[in-house]
C-alpha cells in the first residue's frame, strides 16, 4: 500500500487525471484507443507506444498517470474510490482497469523483459495493403510461462532491425563470438537478399 505521502500525490495525479478526461467525448475517444490497442495484430508493438499516443491526448501528466493506474495493483487502485472524481470518470477507470490493465501489464512487462524469452520462430506473409503486395515477417517469441507473444511487421522493417543489431554488436565481438557456421548463414543470407533485390 501507498505510505501518507504516496497517497496524497497519487491522489493528485488522479485529480489532474480526471480532469482531463472530464468529458464524456474524450472518455469514450480513450477507450476506443485502449480497445484499437488490444485488439490489434501488432498488439505488442503498440502497447509499447500507448503511453505516447495517451500524452499526446490528454496531455503529459495524465497520459502517464493512466497507463500507470490501468496496469497498477489492485490493492493501489483502490485508492482511487477515496477521490472525488465524477462518478462516470470513475466507473470508466475501474472498468479500464479490469478490462485492459492485466494485458497491457503483461506486455509491457514482456517487452521490457527479453530474458523471459524461452524459444521464438519467424515465418513470412503476404498481405494485401491498399491495392499492393506487402511481405511481411511474423516473429513469434515464447515466454517462460509457454505463452507467445508475436509481432507483426512489412520485411523492410525486419531487414532494418537486422542491420541494426549487426552494427550494434558489431564493435565488441571477439573471436570466439560466432561460430563459423552462424557466419556462414550471415554471408550467405546477404548474398540472397543482394540477388533478389538487384534489378537486372
Amino acid at each position: 500500500m501507498l505510505d501518507h505521502e504516496e497517497k496524497f500525490l497519487f491522489k493528485e495525479e488522479i485529480l489532474h487525471l480526471a480532469n482531463a478526461v472530464g468529458e464524456t467525448g474524450i472518455l469514450d475517444n480513450v477507450e476506443d484507443l485502449l480497445t484499437d490497442v488490444i485488439t490489434s495484430p501488432r498488439f505488442d508493438s503498440e502497447v509499447f507506444t500507448l503511453e505516447r499516443s495517451l500524452q499526446v491526448m490528454l496531455g503529459a501528466r495524465a497520459g502517464t498517470t493512466l497507463v500507470g493506474l490501468l496496469t497498477v495493483a489492485p490493492e493501489v487502485f483502490e485508492e482511487v474510490a477515496d477521490v472525488n472524481i465524477p462518478s462516470e470518470v470513475h466507473e470508466r477507470l475501474v472498468a479500464w482497469r479490469a478490462r485492459f490493465g492485466l494485458a497491457i501489464d503483461n506486455a509491457l512487462n514482456f517487452l521490457n523483459n527479453p530474458d523471459g524469452i524461452q524459444g521464438h520462430n519467424f515465418a513470412t506473409q503476404v498481405a494485401h495493403v491498399e491495392d499492393r503486395r506487402v511481405l511481411q515477417g511474423r516473429l513469434t517469441l515464447v515466454r517462460y510461462n509457454n505463452e507467445p507473444q508475436f509481432f507483426v511487421a512489412d520485411g523492410s522493417v525486419y531487414l532494418a532491425l537486422v542491420a541494426d543489431v549487426m552494427e550494434r554488436l558489431g564493435p565488441y565481438l571477439e573471436p570466439d563470438t560466432v561460430d563459423a557456421e552462424t557466419l556462414t548463414r550471415l554471408q550467405d543470407a546477404v548474398q540472397l537478399i543482394e540477388r533478389r533485390t538487384t534489378r537486372p
